[in-house]
């Protein structure tokens, strides 16, 4: 992997992890982190550079998905509950 997609994945994966931080939710914010710490981690062994295009477009939709639903959540925030 070239030094500058390896930058690129470590970029999206930390924000990833940043937006899925913002889940008002402590359900869905365990979820989401979870998630995304496992993609990356079952994908860690890739090296065919299309296959390496291939996620990071998934991982660039994924994002987007993350965020619009954020967004969602912190429309229609619910009570905390005892572990928030």
């Amino acid at each position: 992997m070239a030094a500058s997609t390896r930058a690129q994945v470590l970029s999206l994966y930390r924000m990833m992890l940043k937006e899925s931080k913002k889940f008002p939710s402590y359900n869905y914010r365990t979820y989401a982190v979870r998630r995304v710490r496992d993609a990356f981690k079952a994908n860690r062994k890739v090296k065919d550079p299309k296959a390496v295009v291939e996620l990071m477009e998934n991982g660039q939709q994924m994002l987007a998905l993350i965020q619009r639903q954020t967004s969602i959540g912190r429309m229609y925030e619910a009570q905390k509950t005892v572990v928030e």
